[in-house]
């Protein structure tokens, strides 16, 4: 007898295959059979009613490192079909950390990942140093599958402390480091991640930005020994820079066998022609035997900020940034002064940076005001108010952030991905995989999770950019293909039995809303899904529209293809 039998469904098997009717029966948390029609009896059988059954989607780009140390949900992942989550990206992640490290590593997880410090801290329990530590911390706990890289910021600050953040590394410390990672790989580590462009909370470069070509160059020997990934952030605004940074990728791939996966892929209004030229640069490699992997995520971001808390929307404009990284009385001594308060408005003006050209102050959104007497002023554009009231929209804003006391949200709406038909191409690409969610991050600053739904809803439904099974293939067999996920991402006998049911006429993004469920009573910005009707994680019931999240905590810790799941 079986444990589930699921009939009466459309199978998109996650290769990219035509769907058919058929049935999927499940046994001991692996896929038993699969066809057509299966004959037997199960414990549980359920009826698809026709609804699409396909692998549980696979989110490559998270950080949900600190989150998963308690919520072993990674939620809302589970809401929006995943059944697997990546951490580790962007050359951070919650170990290897030395006990004196730890507060320096949690302030650049808060700083990069924009993650609230009351919540960070107290959350986290910190009783792990090494990685096979960090495992263990969340292993039994778990809801969903956990796949996590070693950040190659943490092999340098375990190595060499704080003369990471100083200098490239002595060909000893070179030789520590990839012993270390070595050890990460061997208690389950996916593979590495590194960054080009990452600052931390002192606006200094990240340790791994330090590395000398041939520190890189020696982890990715040891990537090659166990066939595991490499995910990088480089300069991902301007193509010059980041056509050279896919030359060094190809380099590193060809030279070590491994496969190397960058993110993001970035649409700009600044610099239209980036996307065109990094994928020509990318088939270029490709055809000379480089494995490179760009991600790219399916939607715009809305970003919502206050004052009173630093937020990377403002990162490259030098004045905000230096402002708004003072403590809150000295942040509105300058939104007061007529003289910073000029330069301020300047620079909202004349960005130079090809992101901070993105950002159109005059269209930002109040999104809530404090004092009663402002709430009128919800929902409206800082434009049509300074319109109203004959003054400037930049002016309007740092007027009320000063009037309520830094504590005044706003809106920043749909930052990069403007342009619809220019990335529905890039979106279809063979070789472009759906990524750079940045679930786990920037919590109370946009809505992180939705790429998934909005996928079907936007590029199969309506711009008819590629069929049901090719997006069903996006976010299961390739990333699993990819990743060196060898158990998951298909369905076929013998795979783990991580499965979705969704209906593809409604899959789609919900609207965003704050949820107050972050540790030391903290809210976050979160989308619920539409569509996504029962989600399995290794043959178990872990979400159902109706019934909400189960108890069952049947996720894995996921290692590489050349390492066994634990």
């Amino acid at each position: 007898m079986y444990d589930l039998i699921i009939r009466n469904a459309r199978i998109c098997d996650g290769s990219g295959s035509p769907a058919y009717r058929g049935a999927l029966a499940v046994s001991e948390g692996r896929i038993a059979a699969i066809g057509t029609r299966i004959d037997g009896d199960a414990r549980t059988v359920v009826d698809a009613g026709g609804r699409v059954l396909a692998p549980g989607f696979i989110d490559s780009h998270t950080h949900f490192d600190a989150q998963i140390t308690w919520d072993g949900l990674a939620t809302p992942s589970l809401e929006h079909g995943v059944t697997t989550v990546i951490n580790g990206n962007c050359s951070l992640t919650m170990a290897p950390v030395r006990a004196e490290h730890r507060g320096f590593v949690g302030a650049v997880f808060r700083q990069i990942e924009e993650m609230p410090a009351a919540a960070f801290d107290a959350g986290m329990r910190w009783n792990w140093e090494t990685f096979e530590e960090y495992l263990a911390a969340f292993r039994d706990q778990l809801g969903i599958n956990v796949a996590t890289l070693a950040g190659h910021s943490m092999l340098r600050l375990w190595v060499m402390g704080e003369a990471a953040r100083e200098r490239a590394a002595s060909s000893g410390e070179v030789a520590q480091m990839q012993e270390l990672l070595r050890e990460c790989l061997r208690a389950g580590a996916l593979g590495l991640s590194t960054s080009w462009v990452d600052i931390d909370h002192e606006h200094r470069p990240v340790p791994c930005r330090l590395a000398s070509p041939e520190e890189l160059d020696a982890l990715c020997a040891v990537l090659g020994e166990f066939g595991a990934i490499m995910q990088v952030v480089p300069e991902f605004w301007d193509p010059d820079l980041l056509c050279a940074r896919i030359d060094i990728l190809g380099d590193l791939s060809r030279r070590h066998g491994i496969t190397v996966s960058f993110s993001p892929l970035f649409d700009s209004n600044a610099t239209p022609e980036l996307v065109p030229r990094a994928l020509e640069r990318v088939r270029l490699q490709t055809a000379y035997g480089a494995r490179i992997v760009p991600q790219m995520q399916t939607r715009p971001i809305d970003v919502t900020f206050e004052f009173d808390v630093p937020t990377s929307v403002f990162s490259t404009r030098p004045t905000w940034w230096m402002t708004i990284l003072k403590p809150a009385a000295q942040t509105l001594a300058d939104f007061r002064d007529p003289v910073i308060r000029k330069q301020l408005v300047e620079e909202a003006y004349n960005a130079m940076h090809p992101i901070a050209m993105e950002v159109h102050f005059p269209d930002f959104v109040v999104r809530r005001c404090h004092l009663p007497h402002n709430k009128a002023l919800e929902g409206r554009t800082l434009k049509d108010i300074a319109g109203e009231r004959g003054c400037d929209p930049v002016e309007l804003m740092l007027d009320l952030a000063v009037e309520e006391n830094l504590k005044t949200c706003f809106s920043a709406m749909a930052v990069g991905h403007n342009n619809l038909e220019r990335i529905t191409g890039p979106i279809s690409d063979p070789l472009v995989q759906v990524g750079s969610g940045d679930g786990g991050a920037h919590v109370t600053r946009f809505a992180t999770y939705g790429d998934t739904g909005y996928l079907f809803s936007c590029f199969v439904r309506e711009a008819g950019a590629m069929s049901l099974e090719q997006a069903v293939y996006k976010l299961t067999g390739q990333i699993a293909h990819n990743w060196g996920l060898a158990d998951r991402g298909f369905l076929r006998p013998g795979l783990a039995a991580d499965l979705l049911l969704f209906d593809p006429d409604t899959i789609d993004r919900g609207p965003e809303i704050a949820v107050a469920d972050l540790p030391g009573d903290g809210y976050r910005y979160v989308r619920r899904a539409r569509g996504v009707e029962q989600v399995y994680v290794n043959g178990q019931l872990a979400y159902s529209a109706e019934g909400g999240y189960a108890e069952c905590r049947e996720g894995r810790i996921v290692s590489g293809a050349r390492q066994s799941a634990a």
